[in-house]
């Protein structure tokens, strides 16, 4: 069984939003899953598009793909259909995800008050 980026049930809800089902004109899409997958590797990892390993298929045609949906507004379509039924399984915030600036530690802060222009003049 091949390794997945995504389980069966997130599949499920988001396979007929893509193009290439049987019902779509042109071509039908065989590995749309496995583009998927491609896709999630590339933004889990952040690697650059040449790093996909070859399991995923050829990087450029991985690519242009991606390309020809972001201009069709595929992605915007998928994320409008998953919106509707937020799965917040990763909605989390601690201290191990949130930085503070390296001067937000310790040191006495605020604006420090000056004298009116008037009196320093005068004293």
């Amino acid at each position: 069984m091949a390794r997945r980026e995504l389980r069966d049930d997130q599949w499920k809800r988001i396979r007929d939003l893509l193009p290439g089902k049987k019902t779509d004109p042109g071509r039908t899409a065989t590995d749309n899953r496995k583009f998927i997958d491609a896709i999630l590797w590339i933004a889990r990892t952040g690697a650059h598009w040449r790093e996909l390993p070859s399991s995923f298929g050829a990087w450029n045609s991985v690519f242009q793909r991606y390309n020809r949906w972001s201009k069709a507004g595929v992605w915007e379509r998928v994320f409008h259909g998953l919106s509707d039924d937020p799965d917040c399984e990763y909605i989390m915030i601690d201290s191990t995800i949130v930085r503070a600036h390296q001067h937000s530690a310790g040191a006495k802060g605020g604006r420090k008050r000056r004298k009116p222009l008037a009196v320093q003049k005068a004293g």
